[in-house]
């Protein structure tokens, strides 16, 4: 074992320039990182001298203090459980169905068949504005508002007054059940409950709950809890896996609780993977279109990383990566097919430098089983022999 400890930041949708096959998902010619430092005024020295923006034209820089490269995805599909999944050493090759014009009928009456009450909403919506679009009749018919993100998700909403949070999942594993029909394939579906009164509605975030498909074969996550090791969850990482290999749940509701959770947990002394998906980069300013949400969300996360730093021991290692684009100055709302920044750092790194581009993002995988020799997975080469 090289490392003792390894600390996985997933920025959910922060790409760095369109993958091989850009051009066969509507995608040429997008980049999430490159195209937010063109459009703001970036600011983020201590990304940067980790490597993170080298990772736009992948040039030899001397003076970088970690090993860097891009990933570029293989699975099909460019959605959060595909590239979660390619991360951990899964081939799929069937992309999960987006519904972005909304849900076919057939879907609308079994949801209405299962819990017994109507549907309103059926649309595609990015962000909360739905809940006070249509809460008030919420409120007065007992309805479900559904709804979709451009991802593979099925929402539900329901006001906490009307419907109990309790009941809420009850639904939701219901309708989880009804959607597994190959033509169906959700790849999540989201309890949503919401607070609130005369118009003014409010999601609970913390009453969040996804309800995933399990992955399809044993991940790096499952070889490691199989061994002993610690494999603790920070954000919707153990919605993403459905709680399969993942010891240690912690939830988060933002990008700042998640990096507080992680200097936490960074305090403990343990042995194995931590993992953490920032998603506010995605949810609040991918789909959002928001450039300048997203440049701020950037910078926000480069405060943190001096003291991320500071916290490793010197056999613990620190991996930066995503798990698909989401550029936000491209049309509609969709995520984007992009290579993955990588970014490797230890304290003990002697000259750390620019590495060969990953043909994987399973390469993230397989070093880390690597290191806690345990099982490779199926696809992904190793670098740990590479790291010194």
């Amino acid at each position: 074992m090289k490392f003792k400890r390894v600390f996985l930041i997933i920025l959910d949708s922060l790409g760095v320039g369109e993958a091989e096959d850009a051009a066969n998902y509507g995608d040429a010619g997008a980049n999430t990182l490159g195209h937010i430092k063109e459009k703001s005024d970036l600011f983020i020295p201590n990304l940067k001298k980790i490597g993170f923006l080298d990772t736009l034209n992948m040039q030899d820089n001397p003076k970088v203090d970690a090993y860097y490269t891009i990933a570029k995805p293989n699975n099909a599909g460019k959605d959060t459980l595909n590239g979660h999944y390619e991360m951990m050493g899964i081939t799929n090759n069937i992309p999960f169905k987006t519904f972005n014009s909304g849900f076919p009928t057939e879907i609308l009456a079994g949801i209405e068949e299962v819990t017994g009450r109507r549907i309103i909403g059926n649309k595609c919506c990015n962000d909360d504005s739905i809940i006070n679009e249509l809460g008030d009749r919420q409120l007065n018919y007992g309805s479900l508002i559904i709804y979709t993100s451009a991802d593979s998700d099925l929402q539900v909403a329901a006001h906490e007054d009307i419907v109990p949070v309790s009941k809420l999942y009850e639904y939701c594993e219901k309708i989880r059940a009804i959607t597994l029909k190959e033509d169906w394939r959700v790849g999540r579906v989201i309890a949503r409950p919401f607070v609130g009164q005369n118009g003014v509605y409010k999601l609970n975030q913390t009453g969040r709950k996804d309800y995933a498909l399990k992955p399809p074969k044993k991940t790096v996550l499952d070889c490691l809890v199989e061994n002993n090791y610690n494999v603790i969850a920070i954000g919707k990482v153990n919605d993403i896996f459905d709680g399969e290999g993942i010891n240690k749940n912690i939830k988060a509701t933002s990008n700042i609780e998640g990096l507080n959770k992680l200097t936490d947990i960074m305090d403990k002394s343990f042995t194995g993977l931590c993992m953490i998906n920032l998603s506010d980069f995605d949810s609040l300013y991918g789909h959002t279109r928001d450039v300048d949400g997203y440049a701020r969300a950037i910078e926000e996360l480069d405060v943190e990383i001096p003291m991320i730093l500071n916290k490793l021991e010197t056999d613990d290692l620190l991996i930066i990566t995503a798990d698909h684009g989401n550029d936000p100055t491209f049309t509609g709302n969709d995520h984007t097919r992009e290579n993955v920044p990588v970014i490797l750092y230890s304290r003990s790194f002697l000259e750390p430098k620019r590495l060969s581009e990953f043909n994987t993002l399973a390469n993230i995988g397989a070093t880390i089983a690597d290191n806690f020799d345990v099982e490779l997975p199926e696809i992904g080469i190793s670098v740990l022999e590479m790291l010194d």
